[in-house]
């Protein structure tokens, strides 16, 4: 029968599992930690989480691993802060040396602005144990694709970061060798060579097929299918090797009618699958739905016992594809039309973007001369995928009323670095030609790159609420990322306004130095729009997270963390739709998943009693605006009712 290469090549030594949320990334990577850890019980393993909502342990369901595997979930924030503890005097001497800012302006920089992310600091680490062989084999559960791909591509972000440090140094080298007549390299020049050179190990690292390998797990449904054809194409982009697939959740053959639509869709999509090339020169790996949640290391183990190889499906005509709305239990009073700002959030992989098309085609036929914005922030975006049609990196018009837009975040930032680069060049050429500014200069053109981490994500969301400032748009809805890196954008903004007064203060201190009031205004604007939108996020009548979940165990640990993240922010949480439940069914398989569902759902009732929750049944996915439509009509009732609603409690 065989198994995937990643449970028998002997050379791995790291092992990445991600995909699109929702779709078993860490039942994969758990199971394959403690099989790994089983086969040879002398050698050391690590399994560890980069996704900043962790569920490696709940995945263990409070069983411990095995003696020689070790389970972390790295706190990427406590990594940066060991960093900052361990080399803040060498950065703070660094900047001293070689600019104009005094003390206070450094130690402000500093604080807020490091390399990248703090994710990296983690990924660093990861590298360094791979390096010391400290483990036989590192297993990485890693975030959803969009930021998956941005924490690999880190690389290019520490490199701009020392070579904004090593521009600091660079006059100091200078006037040292200058007035000694030679320059002898010191802790500071030996802090940036070691951190040059574990930058060449990631990137060699990465970029070696027998000690490092990537395994995208998918779904068997459309949006899934693309994300993973654009992941493994940004993969073998940066040279990171894909041998194996995992196709995850596969429905059996039987005579129940859900299973057998379900299955009818399956294979529909597996076609298409073994249709592009990216996908089909990989070794495609089955793993059939279970009806208990796979947790806990027996359930984990019978999980790879099921994979099995898929060499081909046999094509099903779409004629035969079943095509029913979903059914709704108990759902809410369509938004008002007094609502300026919907947030859809929640796990990978439970349909917040579904939700928010939905949503935003039901209110724009609903308010009649009312302009709806739908726009997404997730790095990985899909709603062009799941509307069918062409959406760009501008606002697109979808139809009257309804407006969508997929923003490229990481372009923003690059168009607000190249704006400062041109206004720093014109007013460099208006200083006396007798100044020689030739370092500072340097140092002036990689100021930016000191930015905070999650500026490029803030700048997006500002673009969206400067487009609601100047009236375009009424109710703009957002298809957000996941959960973890939601919360963390959610909180980004009290971060970014430090940041920009900082900046601010700079331009004032040094205004013979800074004069550039084309960068000054844009950045003036950004302050405003994030002052406007930390304010409508803390109003409840104008703005509101919905919370999209999925009736399961890791979901709701999940929901619990989203929904306390939001309290301690106040923001206003009112609506959880509880997505993809298995219908009540005479089959064994559907009767088992609905018995287990109906308890995690009692769940739910019983820790958020205060809010509205809804049930959205599993069928056909819902994609193309005629479906969405339809799920739109059923998914809220309208308006008009919004007086008589009682919640499902």
């Amino acid at each position: 029968m065989g198994a995937p290469s990643f449970l028998h090549d002997q050379g791995l030594k790291l092992l990445f599992f991600g995909g699109k949320g929702g779709v078993g990334k860490t039942t994969c990577a758990t199971a394959t930690a403690l099989r790994l850890a089983g086969s040879n019980t002398r050698a050391p393993f690590l399994l560890v989480s980069t996704d900043p909502a962790h569920s490696l342990m709940d995945s263990m369901a409070g069983f411990p691993p095995p003696g020689n595997l070790e389970i972390l979930e790295l706190n990427a924030g406590e990594r940066l802060a060991a960093f900052k503890k361990k080399h803040n005097r060498k950065l703070r001497e660094i900047a001293a040396r070689g600019t104009f800012l005094d003390n206070d302006d450094i130690n402000q920089f500093l604080e807020l602005s490091m390399p990248g992310t703090d994710e990296l600091m983690a990924f660093l680490e990861i590298t360094g144990w791979v390096e010391d062989q400290r483990y036989d084999c590192i297993i990485v559960d890693t975030a959803p694709t969009g930021h998956t791909l941005r924490l690999l591509a880190l690389p290019d972000l520490i490199r701009k970061w020392l070579e904004a440090l090593d521009a600091l140094l660079a006059k100091h080298r200078y006037m040292k060798k200058l007035f000694s007549g030679s320059y002898c390299r010191d802790e500071l020049d030996a802090f940036l060579t070691g951190f040059s050179d574990s930058l060449k190990q990631m990137i060699e690292l990465l970029r070696d097929p027998y000690r490092c390998r990537f395994v995208p797990a998918l779904l068997a449904e459309e949006l899934s299918i693309r994300e993973t054809i654009k992941l493994i194409a940004e993969l073998e982009r940066m040279k990171i090797s894909v041998t194996d697939i995992v196709v995850n959740r596969l429905y059996p053959e039987n005579a129940c009618p859900v299973c057998t639509d379900a299955r009818k869709v399956q294979m529909g999509q597996l076609e298409n699958l073994f249709n592009n090339s990216t996908l089909s020169r990989r070794a495609i790996w089955g793993a059939p739905i279970y009806p208990e949640e796979v947790c806990g290391p027996g359930l984990l183990d019978a999980f790879l016992e099921g994979v099995t190889e898929i060499t081909g499906v046999e094509p099903i005509s779409r004629e035969e594809r079943p095509g029913p709305y979903p059914i709704v239990e108990a759902p809410p009073d369509c938004p008002s039309p007094a609502t300026t700002l919907l947030v859809f959030a929640g796990k990978g992989g439970v349909g917040k973007t579904t939700m928010a098309c939905a949503t935003a085609l039901r209110l724009a036929q609903e308010l009649a001369g009312t302009e709806i914005f739908l726009f997404s922030t997730d790095p990985a975006h899909s709603l062009a995928d799941c509307l069918d049609t062409k959406i760009g990196r501008k606002p697109t018009r979808l139809f009257n009323g309804l407006t969508a837009m997929e923003i490229d975040a990481q372009a923003e930032f690059e168009s607000l670095k190249t704006r400062y680069s041109e206004e720093l060049e014109k007013f460099l050429e208006t200083i006396a030609s007798n100044l020689d500014l030739t370092f500072d200069r340097e140092v002036m053109e990689r100021i930016l790159d000191l930015a905070p981490p999650g500026l490029d994500e803030v700048m997006a969301l500002t673009k969206a609420m400067e487009f609601l400032g100047r009236g375009d748009y009424d109710i703009l809805i957002l298809d957000s990322a996941p959960t973890g890196h939601l919360v963390r954008l959610l909180e980004m903004p009290e971060l970014i306004d430090r940041w920009l007064k900082v900046f601010f203060n700079l331009f004032l201190k040094y205004k013979r130095v800074f004069r550039l009031p084309g960068i000054s205004k844009r950045l003036v604007q950004m302050s405003k729009d994030l002052k406007r939108l930390r304010s409508l996020l803390k109003d409840p009548n104008r703005s509101a997270v919905y919370a999209v979940t999925i009736p399961t165990e890791m979901a709701f640990q999940e929901s619990k963390d989203l929904v306390a993240a939001c309290a301690r922010m106040g923001v206003n949480v009112p609506v959880i739709f509880q997505n993809l439940a298995t219908p009540e069914s005479d089959c064994p398989l559907c009767s088992a998943l609905f018995q287990r569902e109906s308890q995690v759902g009692v769940k739910f009732l019983k820790a958020f009693p205060d809010r509205h929750q809804t049930l959205v049944y599993r069928l056909a996915e819902p994609r193309g605006m005629e479906r969405l439509r339809g799920l739109g009509d059923v998914l809220y009732r309208p308006i008009a009712h919004a007086a008589s609603g009682l919640n499902r409690k």
